[in-house]
């Protein structure tokens, strides 16, 4: 079948949302061809290579939020609880993955968002990190923030934003009520707003409908996110969603598929889930995405760092410096 899917997104014809639902879903459309159309649009904006990003968990727990999906909800019972790292535990973490070929180094803070007091203890890290480390690109993911705390994040270097839609708006309140969908447009909205590059991502395995998973990439779509982080559910008991299995690794491929094609020249990166959604399959996710995370999650693990690379030098890929 000749589906012609990237030679359009190449001369920016693009695809409707509707025409991308009918292509996710209809089962005549081999997945591997699917994937092939969107390497084409890979490789045509980032070649071969492969961007690393790592993360670092700064606070742990201690979270009013109720995310269904999450161990550290406010309705769990945290194994990991703990306040925000002292500095130099941040510095080590960026030195580690300067070491790694890293090129993009997260600090991430559990919450509904971050105190003033916090945000300062950050600033003030990532300033001394920039000094030592100027090459590496800081992203921070603290949650909904205030413009002024933004402006201090801007000012102090931090490049980059995490704050990720998760859902559709359709399906938003099945998976969190403590917050709203709006508020993390606005939150993703506002870092634009202070020249923060923003990195906005989903989850996926969580209940949502194939018309949600459309809807998620044309939102980011919308949002202009520079960074797509694509996660699968991987299930944590006595969560809302712990008991899902929804996921198979062919449906994880035709997902990272099509947020390419919607999103062609975005960073599009295969994060928490692959090892257990994706299994023997995670190489050839690299086809269609061009970043993925190395080293553990926030609580939950990842594979080894030399497994991660062996597997980009097998693909004849390299690493983005």
């Amino acid at each position: 079948m000749n589906l012609n899917l990237a030679e359009r997104v190449l001369y920016h014809e693009g695809l409707s949302q509707d025409e991308c639902l009918k292509i996710y879903e209809d089962p005549n459309i081999d997945t591997f061809e699917l994937l092939n159309e969107a390497y084409i649009v890979r490789k045509h904006y980032y070649g071969k290579k492969v961007k690393l990003n790592m993360i670092l968990n700064a606070k742990s727990g201690i979270c009013s939020e109720d995310c269904g999906y999450c161990g550290q909800s406010v309705k769990m019972k945290e194994k990991q609880r703990y306040a925000l790292v002292d500095q130099d535990q941040i510095k080590a973490g960026a030195q580690v993955a300067t070491d790694n070929q890293i090129g993009t180094y997260c600090i991430v803070m559990s919450g509904r968002g971050p105190t003033n007091r916090e945000v300062d203890h950050i600033c003030e890290t990532v300033e001394d990190i920039k000094k030592v480390h100027p090459q590496l690109k800081i992203c921070a993911c603290l949650g909904l923030t205030k413009e002024e705390q933004a402006e201090k994040l801007k000012g102090a270097g931090v490049d980059r934003y995490n704050h990720n839609l998760n859902t559709s708006e359709r399906y938003h309140d099945e998976v969190v009520t403590t917050h709203t969908y709006e508020d993390r447009v606005n939150t993703v909205e506002m870092m634009k707003a202070n020249n923060i590059s923003p990195c906005s991502g989903v989850i996926c395995g969580m209940g949502e409908t194939n018309e949600d998973v459309i809807n998620m990439a044309f939102a980011l779509k919308e949002i202009d996110a520079d960074s797509i982080p694509i996660n699968f559910l991987h299930p944590i008991k006595g969560t809302k969603f712990g008991g899902l299995d929804l996921l198979s690794p062919m449906k994880c491929l035709r997902i990272i598929a099509m947020f390419r094609l919607i999103n062609p020249t975005k960073e599009i990166r295969i994060a928490g889930g692959r090892e257990v959604n994706l299994r023997s399959l995670q190489a050839i996710a690299l086809k269609a995405a061009n970043s993925i995370f190395v080293g553990d999650y926030l609580i939950t693990g990842g594979q080894p760092n030399e497994e991660d690379y062996h597997m980009i030098k097998d693909l004849g890929f390299e690493i983005d410096s």
